[in-house]
């Protein structure tokens, strides 16, 4: 019998180490006779892994259970405030930061409206942000052990910034710059797949296999998740969904193309028809918060406009469907606050639109984290490459 060589034992002890902190991540309170139970995992081997993991914080004993004959067990539990984590959601016109502890409950949150897009601006409101949500933090054995931020553009397997049109940024390396400053492992992300993977893992998409998150937001964007995965294509720019084309000889698109669907389907798009319809004062700025207010009011100009961009949203949610046959499409960002007024032009369109054997297999769904989907995604990815580093990944990291 071939006997283990000392680096398979350290990777056995890694793998073993591991699977016992799920478990109790994942199931806790438990027991060690439970872990045991549940993992395959002989008895000595759970003592001693729960032991390294208690004495590195990353677990902690909370009492004892119901016994069922004899000594009482011990419950474990996933200490989640060993540390914490910064999520930052960069839209075009606001930017969100949420610090969260390991198990991504918000501790503290702040957005702000940018008034520019350019890179220094934004990047000071980033540092900014960043360092009120770092003051925020409680005293933890491992401090801030990352930072996420979600950007709208497409970002490479390098995690460098290749394009953002709606900022007008064209390769710029904002991990780069934020790591220099903080010496904090920065994780970037297009904000669109963070938010996919905050409602896989947290929201709407829990335990769906294969799901679209759309993105609406100033722009549109697309996480892709087939069986469990997050689909990000070869050089990482899957999802630009926001650019494909609904009208053939539509508006020009700062992207380049002509007729995308972001332009008829957006926040942006609905900003843009307020105004030309004179919705707004003279002395009002576009915002949201306004015309939620007016739908709730019954204005029926406003009440037209959101039908309208539902049936646009409908639209490209047909050829979505089309392409992909998922299990479920969530729809989340800002836009996620009219699912009232868009539910039905929606339905109604994919109704009129799509193949009942399509219509019958996919649901529709809004985000079950509302505006945090982006800024909560990136806390877990940045949570993920903490734990990846020390030897505690899951099965399923992806980042």
């Amino acid at each position: 019998m071939k006997r283990l060589q000392t680096g398979d034992q350290s990777l056995v002890k890694q793998i073993n180490k591991s699977i016992v902190f799920h478990t109790v991540k994942n199931k806790g309170p438990i027991s060690r006779a439970q872990i045991s139970t549940e993992t395959g995992l002989n008895k000595a081997t759970v003592s001693t892994m729960v032991s390294e993991l208690i004495k590195e914080s990353f677990i902690q004993e909370i009492g004892a259970g119901k016994s069922s004959g004899g000594r009482k067990p011990v419950l474990l539990y996933f200490h989640q405030n060993a540390g914490y984590a910064i999520g930052i959601d960069l839209g075009v016109n606001y930017i969100l930061g949420v610090l969260t502890d390991l198990s991504g409950n918000v501790i503290y949150e702040m957005t702000e409206k940018l008034k520019e897009t350019t890179f220094k601006y934004v990047t000071n409101k980033i540092f900014t942000m960043i360092e009120s949500l770092i003051q925020n933090a409680p005293e933890s054995p491992y401090g801030i052990v990352g930072i996420g931020i979600g950007v709208p553009g497409q970002v490479d397997n390098e995690q460098r910034i290749q394009l953002a049109p709606n900022l007008k940024w064209y390769n710029v390396d904002l991990k780069q710059v934020i790591e220099e400053r903080y010496s904090i492992p920065v994780r970037i992300e297009n904000e669109a797949n963070a938010g996919a993977h905050a409602e896989h893992l947290y929201g709407a998409g829990k335990n769906i296999a294969n799901q679209i998150y759309i993105s609406i937001g100033m722009g549109i964007g697309t996480g892709i998740i087939v069986h469990n995965q997050l689909y990000k294509g070869t050089l990482g720019f899957s999802g630009e969904m926001g650019h494909f084309t609904i009208e053939a000889n539509g508006r020009k698109c700062s992207c380049g193309n002509r007729g995308c669907w972001e332009l008829y389907a957006s926040e942006s798009a609905l900003l843009l028809a307020a105004e030309q319809n004179q919705i707004l004062n003279a002395n009002q700025e576009a915002d949201l918060d306004i015309l939620l207010e007016e739908a709730r009011n019954s204005n029926p100009q406003v009440l037209q406009l959101l039908n309208t961009l539902g049936e646009n949203i409908g639209v490209g949610i047909v050829n979505i469907i089309n392409t992909f046959n998922p299990e479920a499409i969530i729809i989340g960002n800002r836009i996620n606050r009219f699912k009232n007024w868009l539910t039905n032009p929606i339905e109604r369109i994919i109704d009129e639109r799509l193949a009942n054997y399509f219509k019958e297999s996919t649901e529709i769904r809004f985000s079950a984290l509302n505006y945090r989907s982006t800024a909560l995604g990136a806390t877990s990815i940045a949570i993920e490459h903490f734990l990846s580093e020390i030897g505690l990944a899951g099965h399923s990291a992806q980042f």
